[in-house]
C-alpha cells in the first residue's frame, strides 16, 4: 500500500467485480484516495490485488466479528477512516404474498442491519476525530415502489429513513451523512437476483405473472442503463466535496422517479402497472 499521508481513507463494502461498489472503488482511487475495498471473497476483487491504491479485505457485514476485525485493522494500518460507503446489498424478487419470509429476512439483514452494523462499528472512531463521512447507497425504487420487488424496495426505504435520522443525530459530531440514490446503473445485480430467484418456490397465486416477475430482476439492466463507471465518477465527486449534499441521485430513471414521487397515487399506480405488466 502506498504512502497514505494526506490522502483520504475510504472503506467500501460490496466491491465484487462487475458491481457499483467495484466502480466506486476505482473512482475513489482515481481521486487520490486510499481505498479499503471489501467483499465476502477476495477472489471477487482479484483485479485490484496488485494495485497499491487498494487495501483488500474480506468482510461479511452479517458478522459482528468480521466487521470489527476489518474496522480495527484499517484504523491500525492507516490511523483513521475518513469515508465509509455502505454499498453491499442484495436483491429479492417475488410477490409479497408468496415470497419466503426467510428471503425477506436475509434481504433486510444485509441491506439494513448489515449497514447498521458497520455504521455502529465506525462511529466511535469518527466521533473521536469529530469528522468523517458515511455514505449509504439506497435506490430510486423507493420513490415509486412497484410490483415484484417489494421486499428489496422496503429494505431500501428503511435505509433511506435511517440515513435521514443519522444525518441529524451525527451532525453534532461533525460527521456528514449522504444518501446516494442510484437509478438504473449497469451492474451484476440482475444476475445475482436471478441466481436467488431460481431457488424460489413455484408461485401459486401469481403463476400467470411469472414472466413479468422474472423480468423484474433485469429491469434496471437495459441497454440505456447508465454505465457504472459514469455513475461512480459523479458520485465520488459529490461525496468528496467539503460540504457534500445530503442526497445525491444519478443514473437512468433518476429524474423520472423523482417526478413520479410527486404524482397522485392513482397515476403512479397506473404507470407502474403498465411498466411491470401487473
Amino acid at each position: 500500500m502506498e504512502d497514505h499521508q494526506g490522502k483520504q481513507v475510504v472503506l467500501l463494502t460490496g466491491c465484487s467485480g462487475g458491481g457499483i461498489g467495484h466502480a466506486l472503488a476505482r473512482a475513489f482511487a482515481a481521486k487520490n484516495c486510499l481505498v479499503v475495498a471489501t467483499a465476502r471473497s477476495l477472489s471477487s476483487m482479484a483485479d485490484l490485488s496488485n494495485d497499491p491504491r487498494f487495501f483488500l479485505q474480506e468482510l461479511d457485514i452479517l458478522s459482528d466479528q468480521s466487521v470489527h476485525r476489518v474496522v480495527s485493522s484499517v484504523i491500525e494500518k492507516f490511523g483513521r477512516i475518513d469515508v465509509v460507503v455502505n454499498n453491499a446489498g442484495v436483491q429479492c424478487i417475488g410477490p409479497l404474498a408468496e415470497v419466503p419470509l426467510s428471503n425477506a429476512q436475509q434481504t433486510f439483514d444485509t441491506n439494513v442491519f448489515g449497514t447498521m452494523r458497520l455504521i455502529q462499528a465506525v462511529i466511535p472512531h469518527m466521533e473521536s476525530r469529530k469528522k468523517g463521512k458515511i455514505v449509504n447507497v439506497g435506490s430510486v425504487t423507493v420513490l415509486g415502489p412497484g410490483p415484484w420487488a417489494g421486499v428489496y424496495t422496503a429494505s431500501k426505504a428503511a435505509l433511506h429513513s435511517l440515513t435521514d435520522t443519522l444525518r441529524l443525530e451525527l451532525r453534532p459530531f461533525g460527521i456528514d451523512v449522504i444518501n446516494v440514490v442510484p437509478g438504473a446503473v449497469k451492474s451484476n445485480i440482475g444476475n445475482s437476483a436471478i441466481a436467488t430467484y431460481i431457488k424460489m418456490p413455484e408461485w401459486k397465486l401469481y403463476k400467470q405473472f411469472e414472466e413479468s416477475i422474472k423480468a423484474r430482476a433485469y429491469f434496471s439492466q437495459g441497454q440505456k442503463a447508465t454505465p457504472a463507471e459514469e455513475f461512480a465518477k459523479k458520485t465520488v465527486n459529490e461525496v468528496l466535496k467539503k460540504n457534500p449534499p445530503a442526497w445525491f441521485s444519478a443514473g437512468q430513471y433518476s429524474t423520472i422517479m423523482a417526478i413520479m414521487y410527486h404524482l397522485p397515487l392513482s397515476i403512479k399506480d397506473y404507470i407502474l402497472r403498465k411498466a411491470m405488466k401487473c
